[in-house]
């Protein structure tokens, strides 16, 4: 060799295909058109130039067995399709990666899609139509099923597979022609280049010899180092001990390229070659200079940064996007009072307007001396940054100057909820777009405590930590206050930090912190979009002025359609379904953790349309001076509705 260079790619313009495991069980694999690789280490490309190449036929294949029940199977497919479609399309950058899952449907399906880095955002979703098309067509209701595009990949299982690595199998599918001229010696250097270096660098890595030969790897989000690692290992010793190359492997991108590809085009000429060969060389000496950076910068971010996996028992959590600071001060007018959309936790939200004419909301962390808000800084950025479904506000980069911190996400153009319910859009909702809203932030929150790959407690679910896209599609956020739930713990006694009136009381009166307390809180919110009513309304009579207190009157004199908004007509819904939701509401907020249902089974609840089996029981009343009403005669003091007090009462587990 002599000559190499290794380069990282920003992690916003590539992400890696998807993981597929080793084979299970007794699933199988068809054949079809040619012969489809087994499950193994890696994603490797080898291209012949430079004359024009024809794309590669498609590869795919699907389990012979099919899943059952067929009908709720492929309904569950379909719903996750529709999830990885819409996160594709809001994907910024080149690069695109998505998982979605129905893991408590009656079928359970998981699916996982990703495009090429070199795919640009609409590419990569036309890309994916016709890869999902082509799947449904031909893998019918089987249990598991995979096709790998020029531009794409997809697949789907009917059991969790995101974070598996996979071994080593037969991945050889070559183009047929033979390379000379050291080009075997050259791919098998680079190949342990980046096999030593991937596990290591988060985005996709490059590596390049003398002769043009190039190559590239990254693995997916959702495979650890040490699986990273296997796999890459496992490529490198294919072709370490084999004169020809793998075209394509899993779960990694890998691709091997004897001429850069921006130079493919155009006749031979020998001018032509000296040209290629001026710029190549200049290439290499860019790749080496950019490897030389890349590798300082990640040495010394490894000592500031915990390892992958080392973040409370998570599995990696990569950072977010970065956009320049003075880039996002001019975005939001030198974050005018004009563009300020409201208050979040710990600082203001303004509109912003991105130099490519995305609009943003930006949210300025203000309050950094403290230990507690830097905590919740990074404990925002490192969650959010990987969370995506389709009812959680998407965090799409951040900025740092000095202590200052802002937070850049999606923009929803409709607000929060709660200028809907009681704000100067108050009415406007009708009941489909409240049942809706319901329902998206019941899956929301389902997502956060199961399905994805650790458990996310929100802590401050309220009406304006729900905001509503155009089509009035719910979101939930502001995870300032999210903390991650160890396995090991089914909860955590920590200082309180919420919202009264909204909070569970175990939480409120003892620290003690589990996912049921946000499913107290979202039964209270259910309560306000049905009643139009807040939580805690110091405009009514006390007997009057707590939202569940009333609910609950109301539901023991057999009277809970008395608490309906007005504003609604009657003829949009019917009482009976109206009354099963305000049941499923006060199961939520019963005082006894174990008896409130989980999120998930509050989304089947909710669209079985049928009447809850259980019967809730009395819920404990906090008002907003902490003062405790009901079962619990626990209080302790504090003053307004926005609760910044430290509970020193910690109950044993």
């Amino acid at each position: 060799m002599e000559s190499k260079a290794t380069a990282r790619f920003p992690k916003h313009v590539a992400v890696a295909d998807a993981s597929f495991p080793a084979w299970r069980g007794s699933t199988k694999w068809e054949r079809k058109a040619t012969t489809f690789p087994p499950a193994s280490a890696s994603n490797t490309r080898l291209l012949r130039c430079p004359g024009s190449m024809p794309l590669p036929r498609p590869r795919f294949g699907h389990s012979t067995y099919n899943a059952t029940p067929a009908s709720a199977f492929l309904a569950a497919l379909n719903s996750t399709f529709a999830d990885l479609r819409a996160n594709l399309s809001s994907s910024a950058g080149g690069g695109c990666f998505a998982t979605a899952s129905e893991p408590r449907a009656a079928a359970p399906a998981f699916a996982m899609a990703q495009c090429r880095p070199y795919v640009a955002g609409r590419d990569c979703v036309a890309c994916f139509d016709a890869a999902a098309a082509r799947l449904r067509r031909s893998c019918g209701a089987a249990n598991g099923g995979r096709i790998i595009l020029d531009g794409c990949v997809i697949r789907y299982e009917s059991a969790a597979f995101f974070d598996q690595s996979t071994l080593p199998g037969n991945t050889q599918l070559c183009n047929g022609s033979a390379v000379g001229g050291g080009f075997a010696d050259a791919a098998r250097a680079l190949a342990a280049d980046l096999a030593a270096a991937v596990p290591h660098t988060p985005g996709l890595a490059a590596a390049a010899a003398s002769g043009g030969v190039y190559a590239a790897a990254q693995c997916v989000e959702t495979v650890g180092e040490g699986g990273c690692a296997q796999c890459l290992q496992g490529l490198r010793i294919q072709i370490a001990s084999n004169d020809k190359f793998p075209k394509w492997s899993q779960p990694l991108f890998f691709q091997f390229r004897i001429h850069n590809a921006l130079l493919l085009a155009g006749k031979k000429s020998s001018r032509k070659g000296a040209i290629i060969g001026g710029i190549m060389g200049g290439v290499a000496c860019f790749l080496f200079l950019i490897g030389l950076l890349t590798f300082l910068l990640i040495r010394r971010s490894r000592k500031l940064r915990p390892k992958r996996g080392d973040i409370l028992g998570a599995t990696e959590l990569q950072g977010p996007t970065s956009f320049y600071y003075h880039d996002l001060k001019a975005a939001t007018n030198n974050f005018s009072e004009k563009s300020k959309l409201g208050e979040g936790g710990f600082g203001d939200v303004y509109k912003g307007l991105l130099k490519n004419g995305k609009t943003v909301a930006v949210k300025r962390l203000i309050v950094m001396e403290t230990s507690r808000a830097k905590a919740d800084f990074e404990s925002e950025v490192k969650l959010i940054s990987n969370v995506h479904h389709r009812n959680l506000v998407r965090l799409l980069g951040c900025s740092r100057k000095g202590s200052e911190f802002l937070l850049v996400y999606e923009y929803m153009a409709n607000g929060s909820l709660d200028k809907f319910l009681f704000g100067e859009r108050r009415g406007t909702l009708n009941w489909k777009q409240r049942f809706n809203i319901i329902v998206g932030m019941a899956r929301g929150l389902a997502y956060l405590h199961q399905e994805f790959h650790v458990c996310i407690i929100h802590r401050d679910i309220k009406s304006s930590n729900v905001l509503l896209d155009d089509d009035f599609q719910p979101k939930i956020a502001d995870f300032g206050l999210a903390r991650l739930l160890p396995d090991d713990h089914s909860h955590l006694s920590t200082k309180f930090a919420g919202t009264l009136g909204y909070t569970a009381p175990e939480y409120a009166i003892h620290g003690q912190l589990s996912e049921k307390v946000d499913t107290y809180s979202f039964g209270v919110v259910v309560l306000e979009i049905l009643s139009g009513r807040k939580s805690n309304d110091t405009k009514l009579d006390p007997e009057t002025q707590y939202l569940l207190e009333s609910a609950w009157k109301l539901y023991e004199s057999e009277n809970l359609l008395a608490l309906m908004d007005e504003s609604l007509d009657p003829e949009e819904y019917k009482p009976e379904e109206v009354k099963r939701i305000m049941e499923i509401a006060l199961l939520c907020t019963q005082s006894a953790v174990a008896a409130r249902p989980m999120m998930s089974e509050v989304v089947v609840l909710l669209l079985t349309r049928s009447d809850p089996e259980l019967q809730p029981t009395r819920p404990t009343f906090i008002d907003a001076t902490s003062r405790v009403r009901g079962e619990t005669s626990t209080s302790s003091s504090s003053s307004g509705s926005k609760a910044t007090i430290s509970v020193s009462q910690v109950s044993g587990r």
